[in-house]
């Protein structure tokens, strides 16, 4: 860091001295500091993210054969469009049937999320109860506990939901709510007590207070909640292969290709960019609405 040096001027009599400071220029070596780890930081990001992301391109846009080698380079003649034709068509447009499906999956889950959690968030912050420490309890170990898979199956069997699209968007539903209601629970701290009670005195009900009042104040959090848990909800994968037996969604598409196809890397490799391109352009949109409620977020809380 620069050096400073601190100088102090002559006044007139019965006045403070003023301190003016002066800033040395900086060293190689402060330089160094200062810009090096930034530097080693866009370069690791560079050899994290981007490098993975055009080893998928080239390989997408590659013949059968070429892509087999796994060479880091661009193909001899893109076949960008080709392949992607191709994978549309495998087994009666799978991919476009499991897009449809995540597509449903994601908008119903993230939707009931946003709203469930905002509420319980507000009652949380608001109202204050001794039942409150449980509920927190709770919350806190649908973050901490594991979800257990077969009991969690015998329950949606008994209640007819097993293998259905609404019993899947129940179980990302509950998976998510402990992380939104802790968000927006601390976003809501920072709203004044006092709009709830001119909310109040204007004659506003509990649910007209809520939505009219409270839910338009957060929307900067709401688009956190959104994109994060849409991204993971659209990713899923592991509760689509327990709970949604025979119905495709994107990344279940990535298995049954690969167990389907043999060696087309080609089409295996267009497949992960197919389902790789919505979250990426999500995130290139939202990425200052995400830094921004989950700074405020931990902040106001």
């Amino acid at each position: 860091m620069s050096e400073t040096r601190v100088v102090t001027t002559q006044v007139a009599e019965g006045q403070k001295p003023m301190k003016i400071r002066r800033r040395r220029p900086m060293t190689w070596r402060a330089k160094l500091q200062r810009y090096g780890m930034g530097s080693l930081a866009i370069l690791a990001s560079i050899v994290v993210f981007l490098l993975p992301f055009l080893f998928i391109l080239f390989q997408a846009g590659k013949e059968r054969q070429e892509a087999s080698l796994f060479a880091f380079a661009p193909p001899e003649q893109w076949m960008l469009w080709e392949n992607f034709i191709a994978v549309l068509e495998t087994r009666n447009y799978m991919v476009v049937t499991a897009f449809w499906n995540s597509i449903v999956l994601t908008i119903a889950a993230v939707s009931i999320m946003v709203i469930l959690g905002s509420m319980v968030g507000y009652v949380l912050q608001r109202r204050k109860s001794r039942w409150n420490p449980l509920v927190m309890l709770f919350v806190l170990a649908g973050l901490i506990i594991p979800p257990a898979v077969v009991p969690t199956v015998w329950v949606m069997q008994s209640l007819e939901l097993y293998g259905t699209l609404i019993g899947l968007i129940l179980i990302e539903v509950t998976f998510g709510l402990a992380f939104t209601v802790l968000l927006i629970r601390a976003f809501v701290a920072a709203i004044p007590r006092e709009l709830d009670e001119a909310a109040i005195i204007d004659g506003a009900g509990s649910m007209r207070l809520f939505f009219t009042v409270i839910f338009p104040l957060l929307r900067g959090v709401i688009v956190t909640v959104i994109v994060v848990q849409a991204v993971t909800v659209f990713n899923t994968f592991v509760n689509a292969l327990y709970f949604l037996p025979g119905e495709p969604t994107v990344q279940l598409t990535l298995y049954n290709f690969l167990s389907q196809s043999g060696n087309q890397w080609n089409l295996l490799f267009m497949n992960i960019l197919i389902i790789t391109i919505p979250p990426l352009i999500l995130y290139i949109f939202f990425n200052r609405q995400i830094v921004a409620g989950m700074t405020s977020g931990a902040v106001k809380g």
